[in-house]
């Protein structure tokens, strides 16, 4: 079921993140939907490729989405362990992660577009400053919990933890919701919705990819915003029944309520300048370093 909601539920919420923005700014904006019609219209074209570019731009949006898909098997839903649970595999769910941005980055630079180019340098320079941060706030979560699989953290995380650990925990859901933004491509860090090459970063890297492959890249980046969207939601609502169902409802309104506050911050702040960025994943850097401490303190071992 995890793994049949995931591509089902990400593009809606895609669909929920456009809809509050368009609401908060007073736009009536896109149906709630659109991103499937989106998706089918994508899946039904051709695509295009250049005579310079190689099986390395093919293989991107494969690569990236089946990444994706390898992500979402790591994701407990529900009270749930994933798909696939072993110890360590929150080390795992980082490095597909990266693998997936080296695919788009890759394809990127294939083309041998300057513009694209341009944006593959940027996704390499916050990436090497935001998956440091993923790495704390999992390393923060595994100390918190006293677990070293993502499927046992993520069951540990009830009211007793938060008891214990509520600062740190605190802090590392912060830090969590910053790393989701920057990884996702979102205002503050950037703008999914802006046309101008100058200020693209996503965006920029697939401006070549066409059809299905397009496709690919759109729901990759749907099913790595729901993947932090329900890691998230599982630290920060720990409502643990025992009862799969209602676990599992709680955190699908977690994700919504995520998908929400993502609009809002959209809504009411513009993107940052590019040298604020690093800045900016640095202090995220700094808070998911002060969750560890912490965790790790006398607080976490009672």
């Amino acid at each position: 079921m995890q793994l049949l909601l995931g591509p089902l539920l990400a593009p809606l919420l895609i669909g929920l993140v456009r809809r509050t923005k368009a609401l908060l700014v007073g736009r009536r904006g896109d149906p709630l939907l659109q991103v499937y019609n989106d998706l089918w219209k994508l899946v039904r074209k051709g695509a295009v490729y250049s005579r310079t570019t190689t099986w390395v731009f093919r293989a991107g949006p494969v690569l990236a989405l089946a990444c994706g898909l390898a992500a979402l098997a790591l994701l407990p839903m529900g009270g749930s362990a994933g798909v696939v649970a072993f110890a360590g595999d929150w080390l795992l769910l980082v490095g597909v992660l990266a693998l997936a941005r080296l695919a788009t980055i890759l394809a990127a630079l294939d083309t041998g577009s300057a513009f694209e180019g341009m944006g593959a340098s940027r996704e390499a320079w916050f990436g090497a400053l935001a998956e440091p941060a993923l790495l704390l706030c999992l390393a923060g979560l595994a100390r918190a919990a006293h677990g070293i699989s993502l499927s046992g953290i993520v069951a540990a995380l009830g009211p007793a933890a938060w008891g214990a650990s509520s600062g740190a925990l605190a802090l590392i859901g912060l830090a969590l919701f910053g790393v989701l933004l920057a990884e996702n491509s979102r205002i503050p860090f950037d703008d999914p919705a802006t046309h101008l090459e100058l200020t693209m970063v996503h965006e920029v890297m697939i401006l070549d990819h066409g059809g299905p492959d397009l496709a690919f890249l759109e729901l990759a980046a749907a099913l790595k915003l729901w993947v932090f969207a329900g890691l998230l939601a599982a630290v920060i609502m720990p409502l643990r029944t025992g009862v799969a169902g209602f676990d599992g409802l709680a955190q699908l309104a977690g994700i919504a309520a995520i998908g929400i506050a993502l609009g809002v911050v959209e809504s009411a702040m513009a993107r940052l300048r590019l040298l604020r960025i690093p800045q900016l994943l640095i202090g995220i850097g700094v808070l998911a370093i002060l969750g560890v401490m912490l965790a790790s303190g006398p607080g976490a071992a009672r």
